[in-house]
């Protein structure tokens, strides 16, 4: 049975290594492609038919989904889920269509190696289903769980990269830029959330989009308190006329403040946290290592 487990484990843990190499490397290409290309939109899909045998089974499955499934999800769902994914930097390069598809194998997968987990470990047939059941939950809990991790942590990432952008962003434009190529000269010169995301904004003002309708896009994909006053900010500047210098330099203040605080937060948090593996882990080592020999010998001394 340890050794089934252990072999279980194994398999589960190569998967998810699989899994972030493959979209560790999606970015990275993903990144470069947008560089080289950067007069080409990137929203311009490719019409050669791709000789890749894994992206043919999937749109061979995305097309018999969309024959089956696609008319039971409503429109509410699909734009949630939609949002989510743009939100979450489009994991693995994931449409609706997929991110169902991979909801209805995890839901099919999860239970049946559940169960056969289960029939390896011999808990009867109550157990089988117990477990099952257990592997269903998990497939039904554990795609929209990863779009939530992975919305948080572009949060925070594109929180820490905010008062150095928006530095930079300031010195651009007290050298004489205009907005459009101060963004552009920032955007070359970092690399991150607001630089991909800002990227992706000039694309959209350079095929035709108005200022306000990009960066309103801009807001929707980066949808928290601290973009959303940004944005806002800049749409009142250039509507009223207001220096964006003025603006950015007041701005950067206060977020690089806000992040100051955050950092002292955290440390305040630092000792709380630590307190429960030292109760768990690391105290019941030391009374052991300390006290084990005492108690071995006192049991040896009241055993004779």
């Amino acid at each position: 049975m340890i050794v089934i487990f252990f072999l279980l484990t194994m398999v589960l843990f190569s998967l998810y290594v699989v899994l972030k190499i493959f979209e560790i490397n999606t970015k990275t290409k993903k990144r470069i492609k947008t560089f080289i290309n950067t007069e080409k939109s990137i929203y311009i899909k490719e019409e050669t038919k791709s000789k890749d045998n894994v992206k043919e089974i999937m749109e061979y499955l995305r097309d018999k989904f969309n024959i089956y499934f696609g008319k039971k999800i409503s429109s509410n769902e699909e734009q949630s889920i939609d949002k989510k994914l743009t939100q979450a930097g489009n994991p693995f390069g994931m449409s609706t269509i997929d991110f169902h598809i991979i909801k209805i194998g995890l839901r099919v997968l999860l239970p049946v190696i559940f169960a056969l987990y289960g029939r390896l470990l011999d808990v009867g047939f109550g157990g089988v289903i117990v477990l099952a059941v257990i592997g269903l939950s998990l497939a039904i809990v554990i795609p929209n769980y990863y779009l939530n991790i992975k919305i948080r942590k572009r949060y925070k990432q594109a929180i820490r990269e905010l008062p150095d952008f928006l530095d930079i962003l300031t010195v651009c434009l007290e050298a004489g830029l205009g907005f459009d190529s101060a963004l552009s000269k920032v955007i070359s010169k970092k690399t991150g959330v607001l630089s991909s995301e800002f990227h992706i904004c000039l694309e959209e003002i350079r095929l035709g989009k108005t200022k306000k309708e990009a960066l309103t896009r801009v807001k929707e994909r980066l949808d928290f308190d601290e973009f959303r006053s940004l944005i806002n900010s800049i749409l009142q500047a250039e509507k009223l006329g207001i220096s964006f210098v003025k603006i950015f330099r007041v701005r950067s203040q206060e977020e690089r403040e806000k992040r100051k605080q955050r950092a002292e937060e955290a440390a305040m948090k630092a000792p709380i946290k630590i307190l429960f593996p030292l109760v768990l882990f690391i105290f019941p080592s030391l009374f052991i290592v300390l006290l084990g020999p005492a108690i071995i010998q006192l049991i040896s001394e009241f055993s004779k």
